[in-house]
């Protein structure tokens, strides 16, 4: 079994607490809730991302026989609640937030009403999955918005952190609206177009650049994008104007070209006088080297003539904010409200909806966190996506994420298209919201 999909990719608490409500025969539905408690201060909201493989996980659950071996022999469980494992499965309701939807601290994007062992178990591996895609996803769209009309590539498989972290970084990227990633197995498993060009070790192979360069554009006549800034960034793009004849009369053409070090506006706009008086006007230029939404937007404001860029390392560890306050957190249980009053860490109880309330033309005003049997004015966001453990609709496609995440960047208040992150989005606590929770205060007391 791979790795990902074994429900032992948990945190040890969830089987003890498991054991305690088996003994206990605590059974009754309880009610989770999914959500960021803060956002962090590089960002002015989020964007819901991963929301596929958690239903995945979920239909999918159970504990193989190998597990239960080990369960066993570990010594920690005693037999009557590792056999009551061996039919163990989700049964329970999820109603979650459309991938692609932004939302804003303290705003569930899940939730899972279940038996209380059910709902407990699932935790850990529904905060792993939700938390990294939506982590990237939101960083991955402040570079949307910081370069629009501009070509993105995902190239940030090397430095993500492990092999599923790879693929879901390349996911979440395309879903944000990149054109696509250099991560060749997330082609072929999600449809992502897949981009790629050279390494410097190439160059270095061959003792002229010149050579190199003709190799690589026999070898990919269809995809000849260069890098040039192996040695003399000027003096390459030089010898690709020399090189440009003979290649046309092999019917090949040079579609671009890759900067990657150094100084990247100075290099983009030398290298574009040299192409253009050159007659490789077509040629575009693409830059890459430690780049994020911060650096692509000093760079275009600078009027650096570049056609797109690859982001890596910064993307997809999103190394300006590289964690979420996601949780998880018990809100009903047996059909009475639940809360935790922890400082800095008090949960809204009950079942709740987000109303999220727009201009006539579209623009987003404020959201409301209310009651489920509360309405409040505005959208609904929260929509059922399963229940009694079945799937109620095939998976989304990857477009139909992408242009929910067109229509909600288009619908964003004006600060935040611009990445900006204050002043904050406005989010009200409807008051019977807080009515029950000052009840349940004060029958705590």
């Amino acid at each position: 079994m791979p790795i990902a999909d074994s429900v032992l990719l948990t945190d040890l608490y969830q089987l003890t607490m498991l054991q305690t409500y088996h003994a206990a025969r605590m059974q009754e539905m309880a009610v989770f809730d999914l959500f960021v408690r803060r956002l962090p201060a590089e960002r002015g909201f989020l964007l819901a991302a991963g929301l596929e493989q958690a239903l995945d996980y979920l239909g999918n659950l159970h504990f193989t026989a190998e597990e239960l071996d080990w369960l066993t022999d570990c010594g920690r469980f005693n037999p009557s609640f590792v056999a009551w494992l061996e039919t163990f499965r989700f049964t329970g309701d999820v109603d979650a937030l459309p991938e692609g939807t932004a939302f804003f601290a303290n705003e569930p994007i899940l939730r899972v009403i279940a038996p209380l062992p059910q709902a407990q178990l699932v935790e850990s591996r529904l905060i792993n999955l939700l938390h990294y895609q939506t982590l990237i996803a939101s960083k991955a769209v402040r570079c949307v918005l910081a370069a629009p009309g501009k070509l993105l590539v995902d190239f940030g498989m090397r430095r993500a952190h492990g092999a599923e972290a790879a693929l879901l970084a390349a996911r979440a990227n395309y879903l944000s609206g990149f054109a696509g990633t250099a991560t060749v197995l997330a082609g072929m498993q999600f449809g992502i177009p897949v981009f790629g060009t050279m390494a410097h070790s190439l160059i270095q192979a061959h003792d002229r650049e010149e050579d190199a360069f003709e190799q690589f554009a026999a070898a990919q006549p269809g995809n000849v994008t260069l890098l040039i800034d192996t040695y003399d960034t000027e003096a390459a793009a030089r010898k690709l104007v020399g090189l440009a004849p003979r290649l046309q009369e092999r019917g090949i053409a040079i579609r671009g070209v890759r900067l990657d070090s150094g100084d990247l506006a100075e290099h983009a706009c030398q290298v574009r006088r040299i192409l253009d008086e050159g007659g490789l006007n077509q040629a575009t230029i693409l830059g890459s080297g430690d780049l994020d939404e911060q650096r692509i937007a000093e760079l275009l404001a600078v009027g650096a003539p570049f056609d797109g860029f690859g982001v890596g390392t910064r993307l997809d560890a999103s190394t300006d904010a590289p964690t979420l306050d996601m949780v998880y957190k018990l809100q009903e249980y047996a059909g009475k409200p639940r809360r935790k009053r922890s400082e800095g860490k008090a949960t809204w109880p009950g079942r709740k909806q987000i109303y999220r309330r727009s201009t006539d033309d579209g623009t987003l005003i404020s959201d409301c966190l209310s009651l489920e049997d509360a309405p409040q004015p505005g959208e609904p966001l929260l929509q059922p996506v399963m229940r009694e453990g079945q799937r109620l609709a095939p998976p989304e496609s990857l477009s139909a994420i992408r242009e929910r995440v067109q229509q909600q960047l288009t619908a964003l208040p004006p600060a935040l298209r611009a990445n900006q992150a204050d002043p904050p989005y406005p989010v009200e606590i409807a008051l019977e919201l807080r009515e029950m929770a000052a009840q349940i205060d004060r029958e705590m007391h």
